[in-house]
């Protein structure tokens, strides 16, 4: 077996950052084939032959990334022998006529992201050399193997190069062709043109010519290639004629001319976008004043953890804020904030987007009141087994995480006006909570916070409750600490001093220390006196556990959540004079709410947050990393005691709250696929490389041996990371937990409207080292999300990137 690999793994960083091919002076196709042996290359051959008559003066390049077979028959060779003119290469020539996936088992191994990069850096060579076009063929069908053994389509995926799809002439063709479209279509691939050749018997490319146009994609046919002789040096001659018949065709030349039009038009398309969307689109939270076309992001397409952002040309109106990569019109930018803290799996997940055709070709969308689907049924169950929450039996479905939260509420409120007769008295029933808490923008959701600056002009909000301030975790050069409120070290007590974040976290061992006692004691005088003095009453408790996300990322002192928890629960004659219910699986006090929309699902590491409180809710809401960030579901989950609250003779006894696409099939079913990729991926040690400078700190050898450290906190951000940042002059405090990481900038008027993180924010945003960084900011307080199928090496050229910045 002969092999040749001109890709070179040892010199490339051990994650190569992928790029979408776009370049103003290069046309690159990629040329995929519903089958093996539908003629590929020949195809490519006669496209090579007709753009060296469409345009002249311009370069034509042929790339064959991964072949099969005998050095001497080699597709390159082909095209070297019949269009001399073009420039032709392969990159890993395996001599073995086997799959690509069998081939590589005897040679080298050879990555997806090592293909990618190596295509990338033949791409900018090709574009230096000047104007022309690439066509890039792939290897058997659309799925075949790789050398890793994944499917082609998904190894070329993150390219983002538009398609010419060979068709299949030959029997049960127009199958294969139909599938292989839909495979790439599934995929986010642009098909551009479908080529097939003519077969009188089976007239395939007549069906498949009206099927596509009914698509608006175009369709080439043409006679098939003459059958072979006797002779090498005539089937030679003979193709030769042929190639330049084929290439001479009007119908040929008008399809490589429709190509560079395309090529054009997209480019053009990207030019206007933001300038439109300027025009026309009324964005979320921005404030509209000083934004231009130049500030808005156009965003290509995403994979992975990046963005594929538009880096508009220097004779564009627009002005680009950083220099795009040499000659490339689109750039990777990180997704930052995990576009609003909902990516987990990835952008473009396969295995979410199958999950998503399947669910749409088998339901659509079903009426639910009354009626069940199995994709519902089974995130019901899957839900509730992994929660692990004996209390929990149902589960309500809603739209997103605000009206998820908005339905918890509800149910709360429900419950405790039912058990202490709220409803007979004509008076406010309010929630406790926790300052800096966010829940969403509808109208209920936004009454469970304090007044800020998300609700101050909103005419309809009225502030329902009492928000408890806190002391919070933080490090501070170098040390994890926990930080009374402003003003309140005689209430709480001075600043405590942790040896790590495992202390912090142990709250088990912490329940019996001073600070334990403090917090309850003051929990217990401000109940006292909102209940007993002031006569109000409560309905929930409802907070973010363990971390305030909108607020600025603040990461509350366990303990407290915990004893917050514990002694409303403990207080139960002080809402009602009737003795407390023996169940267990009850809720005693007031009605326990959890919103994980932020927090929930592995973002912090387990895959509930209660696990680090060591304390469970009556009601949990889950949205966000619940679908890895592709379609919009909230789930509801309540216990019985809460559920029974709603039973009753009249229909005005129910939980009057419903959507048009309550338990959509699509995001039930995206959901349940979402959930078992993160318990596979917690299960799996997936997570180890991040876990193991923890471990390291802890003094623990193998992590997996050792039972002690199961369950013990830990963040993908490195603590030797997290303490240098710490010690910076310019940060008041750094805080991280699972994928999140903040920093709180040293600011004299700090909050919401701050502008001191915007610095760091736009030095960020600057092309470095491979890719720029997208992300929000709150405040003074800038933050970065990874997702949770995030690379090590990802997380550590981030914190390069972050140190530098700083």
């Amino acid at each position: 077996m002969r092999t040749t690999i001109t890709t070179t793994t040892k010199t490339m960083p051990a994650t190569a950052i992928t790029s979408s091919v776009l370049r103003r002076s290069l046309r690159a196709y990629q040329v995929y084939g519903a089958n093996t042996g539908v003629g590929k290359t020949v195809m490519s051959t006669i496209l090579c032959g007709a753009l060296h008559r469409a345009f002249p003066h311009e370069r034509v390049w042929y790339l064959k990334p991964v072949s099969t077979g005998p050095q001497e028959d080699a597709d390159d060779g082909h095209l070297a022998r019949f269009s001399p003119r073009t420039s032709s290469k392969t990159l890993v020539q395996y001599g073995q006529p086997v799959s690509p996936h069998i081939a590589a088992r005897t040679a080298a191994p050879l990555t997806d992201s090592a293909i990618r990069e190596q295509i990338q850096r033949h791409v900018t060579e090709c574009a230096e050399d000047g104007q022309g076009t690439l066509l890039l063929e792939t290897a058997g069908g659309v799925h075949s193997p790789t050398p890793s053994g994944s499917s082609q389509a998904d190894l070329y995926r993150p390219l983002r190069l538009p398609v010419l799809l060979v068709g299949d002439h030959r029997l049960g063709g127009i199958s294969s062709s139909i599938s292989a479209f839909e495979s790439l279509h599934i995929r986010g691939y642009d098909l551009n043109t479908v080529l097939v050749f003519e077969d009188a018997q089976y007239e395939n490319h007549l069906y498949l010519r009206d099927y596509f146009a009914e698509r608006d994609i175009p369709l080439l046919s043409l006679p098939p290639p003459p059958p072979q002789s006797s002779t090498t040096e005539s089937d030679r001659e003979r193709m030769a004629e042929y190639y330049e018949e084929m290439s001479a065709r009007p119908c040929v030349l008008d399809t490589v001319t429709a190509l560079s039009t395309s090529h054009t038009l997209r480019l053009a398309r990207l030019d206007t976008m933001a300038p439109q969307a300027h025009k026309h689109i009324w964005y979320p939270f921005t404030q509209h004043s000083p934004m231009t076309p130049a500030s808005i992001m156009t965003i290509d397409s995403a994979h992975g953890d990046f963005f594929q952002t538009y880096c508009p040309s220097s004779s564009s109106e627009i002005k680009s804020s950083s220099p795009p990569p040499p000659e490339n019109t689109l750039q990777s930018t990180l997704d930052g904030s995990a576009s609003w803290w909902t990516q987990g799996l990835g952008h473009a997940n396969p295995t979410l987007s199958l999950a998503a055709a399947h669910a749409a070709g088998r339901y659509g969308h079903v009426m639910f009141a009354s009626a069940i689907h199995e994709p519902a049924l089974s995130l019901a169950e899957l839900l509730l087994k992994h929660l692990g929450n004996q209390r929990m039996q149902r589960v309500f479905y809603s739209d997103n995480g605000s009206t998820g939260v908005e339905v918890g509420v509800k149910m709360a409120l429900t419950a405790a006006s039912e058990r202490y007769g709220y409803g007979d008295r004509m008076k406010e029933v309010g929630v406790l909570g926790l300052k800096g808490s966010y829940h969403g923008d509808t109208i209920g959701a936004m009454d469970c916070s304090e007044p800020s600056t998300y609700n101050k002009r909103v005419h309809w909000y009225q502030g329902r409750g009492h928000w408890f301030d806190y002391p919070q975790v933080k490090m501070k050069d170098g040390t994890w600490v926990v930080e009374p409120p402003e003003g309140q070290e005689e209430e709480f007590g001075p600043v405590a001093r942790f040896t790590s974040l495992d202390e912090v976290f142990d709250v088990e061992a912490r329940d019996s220390s001073a600070a334990a006692a403090t917090y309850k004691k003051h929990i217990l005088s401000i109940l006292d006196r909102l209940v007993r003095e002031e006569g109000k009453s409560f309905g929930a408790l409802i907070m973010e556990p363990v971390m305030l996300g909108a607020g600025g990322m603040l990461l509350v002192d366990p303990l407290f959540q915990r004893t917050l928890i514990s002694t409303i629960r403990a207080s139960h004659s002080l809402f009602s004079p009737t003795p407390s219910p023996e169940d267990a699986n009850t809720w005693i006090g007031l009605p326990v709410v959890f919103d994980e929309v932020f927090t929930g699902l592995n973002r912090l590491g387990p895959f509930s947050p209660s696990t680090l409180l060591g304390a469970q809710p009556d009601i949990s809401v889950h949205a966000k990393l619940l679908t890895g960030g592709l379609v919009p579901l909230a789930a509801t989950v309540a216990s019985e005691a809460i559920y029974d609250a709603f039973l009753g003779s009249e229909k005005s006894d129910a939980l009057l709250h419903g959507h048009s696409y309550t338990a959509h099939a699509v995001g039930c079913k995206v959901a349940e696929t979402s959930v078992k990729e993160l318990l596979k991926l917690q299960e799996s040690g997936a997570w180890d490389g991040f876990q193991e400078p923890w471990n390291e700190a802890r003094g623990v050898v193998d992590s997996r041996k050792d039972s002690k450290v199961a369950g013990r906190v830990w963040s993908m951000w490195s603590p030797t990371f997290l303490s240098t940042v710490s010690h910076r002059a310019e940060v008041e405090s750094v805080v991280a937990l699972g994928s999140v990481l903040a920093i709180k900038l040293r600011d004299e008027n700090p909050g919401y409207e701050s502008n001191s993180a915007i610095g760091l924010q736009s030095a960020l945003s600057c092309v470095d080292g491979g890719f720029g960084i997208h992300s929000r900011v709150l405040g003074n307080v800038f933050y970065v999300m990874t997702g949770q199928t995030t690379e090590v090496d990802v997380v550590r050229r981030v914190e390069q990137k972050v140190l530098e910045a700083l």
